[in-house]
């Protein structure tokens, strides 16, 4: 999957957003926790809760990251069995004239028997290895009838583009089974990880997911004080591009807070809020159930705008802004390898299909940290 992906150094930035080399949802659990009791692993060698926060953690990533291989090789395998179809069906067409012209060249060759005729040796010529070998060695073609000769026309060329077509075909079922093999090992990636994630915490008692609960409640109003902080920066800056003096020296993102941007961006808004509650389902493109990039391809297909399938393709399928640039409707990507994407709303808020076991909610940018946080892109 390599090949969806730009890679880029660790430490660089994009459009004013940082990209760490290790920014994993493990990280920020690690920082948020690093002072709680709960980090002490338990006397019996239990894990901690942090070490089962970190592992779940994990695994909800690798099974994101899982999904949009299985979304990129299910794209890839409905095109590539769509191309087969039509080579196949071309072979069956070919295949058909090919055998009425070897028809018509029998019909001569059986006239030539009947009436003992000693030109044109079609028979022969039916018989031989090659067409072309037998016209080099005989030089047929210059005995032959003019419709004789447009018969063997015939098929001499539907026998030459048969065979390519046949070849193209075994080409294609080739590649058919190699993307098949490649959706069925994302598939399996994707149902391990999510049976590791519930086997761990199905070990947990009542007790320790009442003080799991709390502190991602701790996150949770961790990550809406920075996306406040966020509305203050994004504030200060629209002030500061009123000002003609300084204009000329801020971002020079594509302005869109009105016009048609604006209007496509309302009506993906619209349709993303429609979808707040329904269920995260790892390859789900709606209508009842989404993963994130599903998601987001849904809503803004709702405003008219054609996005790839999977979070890789959808973060070069637009413009890059910075974050202090963000405005409603932009695509919001997460972690070094690019495999979650929400649609920012404004005030450092976005929607997004967050986890399994989650639904389609409104919720900071920084749900995961400012370090997730990869890139910012506006799509239209």
């Amino acid at each position: 999957m390599a090949s969806h992906r730009k890679s880029r150094p660790a430490g660089t930035r994009v459009a004013g957003i940082r990209t760490p080399a290790l920014a994993t949802a493990a990280l920020t659990s690690v920082a948020l926790l690093s002072q709680s009791a709960d980090a002490t692993p338990a006397a019996d060698g239990a894990p901690s809760l942090e070490e089962v926060e970190k592992k779940v953690d994990a695994l909800y990533r690798q099974a994101e990251s899982a999904t949009e291989k299985y979304n990129a090789a299910k794209e890839r395998t409905g095109k590539q069995r769509k191309r087969v179809d039509t080579l196949l069906d071309d072979v069956a067409r070919r295949t058909q004239k090919l055998n009425e012209a070897r028809e018509e060249l029998g019909s001569f060759a059986a006239a030539q028997y009947r009436t003992g005729a000693s030109a044109p040796d079609t028979a022969t010529f039916l018989l031989a290895d090659s067409p072309q070998d037998y016209f080099d060695q005989t030089q047929l073609m210059s005995r032959l009838t003019t419709r004789q000769k447009g018969a063997v026309d015939d098929y001499v060329t539907e026998q030459s583009a048969t065979m390519k077509k046949r070849r193209e075909a075994a080409q294609g079922l080739q590649t058919l089974t190699e993307t098949q093999s490649d959706l069925h090992t994302a598939k399996a990636t994707v149902q391990r990880k999510l049976s590791d994630a519930r086997a761990v915490l199905s070990r947990l008692t009542a007790e320790e997911k009442a003080r799991l609960a709390a502190i991602e409640k701790e996150k949770r109003e961790k990550a809406a004080e920075e996306a406040a902080e966020l509305a203050k920066r994004q504030a200060a800056e629209k002030a500061a591009q009123r000002q003609p003096d300084t204009s000329a020296s801020l971002s020079s993102a594509p302005s869109s807070s009105s016009g048609a941007y604006s209007t496509k961006a309302q009506k993906t808004l619209a349709f993303a809020r429609a979808q707040i509650g329904k269920p995260y389902v790892w390859g789900a493109t709606g209508p009842d159930s989404y993963d994130c990039s599903g998601l987001t391809q849904a809503a803004w297909k709702a405003a008219g705008v054609s996005l790839p399938r999977t979070t890789y393709d959808q973060v070069n399928a637009g413009t890059t802004v910075s974050l202090a640039a963000a405005q409603p409707g932009d695509l919001v990507f997460f972690y070094d390898d690019v495999t979650h994407v929400g649609i920012y709303i404004g005030d450092g808020m976005m929607i997004h299909a967050p986890k399994p076991g989650a639904y389609v909610r409104e919720e900071s940018l920084y749900y995961d940290g400012e370090s997730a946080i990869h890139s910012v892109v506006r799509p239209a």
